[in-house]
């Protein structure tokens, strides 16, 4: 009984350790005699250790941690002779000998005498979580400034005409609830966008999908434009045959229409061209979205995508810069790719790509 104890916890031990690798942090295991049995990618790419080379050896050698005063934290944890009802040490700032700053926390598996079976050790890029913190930051700032103009129209108008109702007439009045209903729509938009990306970080988006006519859905994103006032020979559409069915959700295929269209007409110039055709494998649809604006310079390719992202010398042009990020957020949560280059006549040209075939009920 014992050996096939022994033989399914082996077992367990493998296929924990082949699932490892798939964590974001980093994770080490060490046995009732210190080894090191589970050393994941992301352990080694923190510490700088190949796995071939860390499994094995003692864990306080593999991973020599120090506190901000210079000293070895496994001697002063001593985790092995230490109090045997600890079970788990909260999450703090450690030092590799080169200077990298971990957060770390570290758990305790022990037998029925207390004894240690597994020391379980996790490991955080401290340097990320700072950038995660800073990203936050950033969020709220963001969306101090962007609600506080909104805001501040309403309340000066409402509180206006509250007060001097009776000195206007009817055509100022109407200009002046325009004015607070635009502001009310603009501050709607924005709480959209902060929940979209909420739950794109989550992987929380609900696809609510069915049948979708791509085509027309591109004609009603450039009829809508029209109605709010741009001139309609500002939009080319190039509507390619031989699309396959596309199962997908209306209004986030409208949402990403609405996004790309918008930021070709505010950051780009002259004649903003969407096509849509069938992907060149044939099993999906391409939609590009062009301008022939001044374009995207190629060193900021992979950053358009990215939260906050304003373009060259972060020229903002209103808008809060989560456009682009929760467009590609909504894309790939269909299943398909976006990706930003030069247009055939100048200027940025966005393309994504979805697949075609039915829902998924399962």
């Amino acid at each position: 009984m014992v050996g096939e104890a022994d033989s399914a916890d082996s077992a367990a031990l493998l296929r924990l350790a082949g699932d490892s690798d798939d964590l974001p942090d980093g994770l080490v295991v060490a046995d009732d005699a210190a080894r090191v049995i589970i050393f994941n990618r992301a352990a080694a790419r923190l510490v700088g250790t190949p796995a071939a080379e860390a499994v094995g050896r003692d864990f306080r050698d593999v991973l020599p941690l120090h506190d901000a005063d210079g000293r070895d934290w496994w001697k002063c944890l001593d985790p092995y002779a230490g109090l045997a009802t600890r079970t788990r040490h909260p999450e703090q700032s450690l030092y590799l000998p080169d200077g990298a700053e971990m957060l770390v926390t570290a758990s305790y598996r022990r037998d029925r005498a207390g004894r240690v079976e597994r020391f379980t050790i996790c490991l955080r890029d401290a340097v990320r979580r700072a950038r995660q913190e800073r990203d936050r930051a950033d969020l709220v700032s963001t969306v101090a400034h962007e609600l506080r103009s909104p805001l501040t129209s309403v309340k000066g108008f409402t509180a206006t005409l509250l007060a001097k109702w009776h000195r206007f007439n009817d055509d100022q009045k109407r200009v002046m609830l325009e004015t607070v209903n635009a502001d009310a729509d603009r501050v709607t938009r924005l709480i959209t966008e902060l929940l979209d990306v909420s739950r794109i970080e989550a992987g929380r988006l609900e696809m609510r999908r069915q049948v979708v006519d791509l085509a027309e859905e591109a004609r009603k994103v450039v009829r809508g434009r029209v109605a709010a006032g741009d001139a309609e020979d500002r939009f080319q559409l190039e509507l390619r045959s031989g699309l396959p069915e596309m199962w997908l959700d209306p209004d986030k295929v409208d949402q990403i229409l609405g996004n790309l269209v918008e930021n070709a007409v505010r950051h780009g110039a002259g004649t903003v061209t969407i096509v849509v055709e069938p992907d060149k494998h044939g099993k999906g649809a391409a939609v590009s979205v062009r301008d022939e604006g001044a374009g995207i310079p190629p060193e900021a390719a992979q950053r358009v995508f990215r939260r906050f992202w304003r373009g060259p010398g972060g020229n903002r042009r209103g808008g809060t810069g989560l456009g682009l990020f929760i467009v590609k957020g909504l894309v790939e949560a269909h299943g398909g790719a976006i990706t930003v280059q030069c247009a055939p006549g100048g200027g940025a040209e966005f393309r994504f790509t979805v697949p075609a075939g039915a829902p998924d009920y399962a």
